[in-house]
């Protein structure tokens, strides 16, 4: 009778294995509280009917948050690029994971460049660009032809293409995936408010910027992000910006919002991928505007930067009402359409083409896979 007790024994030790696993159909990224708690206590979902301590990540956010049958659930990484990645990296390397089918969705804020969105939009990006990954000098000592203090490593002037690349400057994602996420988005109604309303008035007198054209509320929009620790201000650092994402992409990207955390996030799960631990394919980078990145025309920079910002509580709203839409399509068309994947269509990696395939951006593959 001792091997029956034991065979039992063994079972019930695999199933509560099993059973705390953590596999999810969706994994939600924030960065911070507020950006999670846009997720919690909703109508569509309970997220924090399971919360899973997971060792390695940040003390402020130990746990994994998921729903009762483990199909969603929800990580906040903390804020700047070391977090996003110290959390990430110790949650796809925990024994406690299995994340080799789970689609992630980065869901945070963001600043935007007016010229192409508004506060209060939701945007997806096919390129992400690490433009804080650069040459500086401080701008007054500058030499008198350079726009800006930033220039590529390696090079001798701001417009050039970096002669030093560290591999983590640009990461494009499955544009298939891409748009299924902005159609998605789209049956959503964005929130707004009087206060952020208010504001896009003040964009209007310019006609490079979006207000100006047409945009006079939230929407959800294709374009790109930049990923920099400094968290800055100002239309020449803006155009700085633009062009570095420019530069780095073969003019490819449409730069409209920027973070302090996913280029890094990306690179741990491109690892994870070379390790076969996530499917890079299944990444989707969507950052709602809760800022402008300079100010509109008659006020300066830190005005801007240190002044109201009615943004944010659109934005963070936002997250929600839109993000959910993406995980209901993904979770309801599991079967039909996301359990095997959505095979894109374009190069998906990084600029050292580190997966394979051959990036149109920076010198190409440079490694075999």
């Amino acid at each position: 009778m001792n091997w029956i007790r034991v065979s039992l024994l063994s079972s019930l030790v695999l199933c509560q294995t099993a059973s705390a696993i953590i596999a999810p159909r969706v994994l939600i990224l924030s960065m911070f509280a507020e950006e999670a708690e846009a997720w919690y206590r909703i109508p569509e979902f309970n997220l924090l009917a399971r919360n899973i301590s997971v060792p390695g990540l940040s003390p402020l956010f130990p746990q994994v948050h998921c729903t009762r049958d483990g199909t969603i659930c929800q990580l906040t990484m903390g804020e700047g690029e070391i977090n996003a990645a110290s959390s990430i990296a110790a949650l796809i390397y925990s024994p406690l994971t299995f994340l080799e089918y789970t689609y992630f969705l980065v869901a945070g804020i963001a600043g935007v460049n007016p010229k192409v969105a508004t506060i209060g939009s939701v945007t997806f990006a096919r390129y992400a660009v690490q433009v804080g990954l650069q040459f500086e000098i401080d701008a007054r000592e500058m030499p008198a032809n350079f726009p800006t203090g930033y220039f590529p490593q390696g090079t001798t002037a701001p417009g050039q293409f970096p002669a030093t690349l560290y591999g983590t400057e640009v990461f494009e994602l499955n544009d298939r995936l891409r748009q299924l996420a902005f159609a998605a988005a789209q049956t959503a109604r964005l929130t707004d408010t009087a206060a952020a309303k208010q504001m896009r008035t003040e964009y209007t007198a310019s006609r490079d910027f979006a207000a100006h054209n047409g945009a006079t509320g939230p929407a959800v929009v294709l374009c790109d992000t930049a990923t920099s620790d400094t968290f800055w201000s100002g239309a020449i650092l803006g155009e700085m910006v633009e062009n570095t994402t420019r530069v780095l992409t073969n003019q490819a990207a449409v730069y409209c919002t920027t973070q302090q955390e996913d280029n890094a996030t990306l690179n741990v799960l491109l690892r994870g991928a070379r390790a076969k631990l996530v499917d890079f394919s299944r990444i989707i980078v969507m950052r709602s505007a809760s800022d402008f990145d300079r100010p509109p025309p008659g006020e300066s920079a830190v005005a801007q930067l240190l002044g109201p910002a009615p943004g944010f509580e659109p934005a963070i709203l936002n997250l929600h009402v839109a993000g959910v839409k993406v995980v209901q399509t993904i979770v309801d068309g599991w079967l039909a359409t996301f359990e095997h994947g959505i095979e894109p269509t374009n190069y998906v990696g990084d600029i050292f083409g580190s997966l394979g395939g051959h990036p149109d951006f920076g010198p190409g593959s440079i490694l075999k896979v």
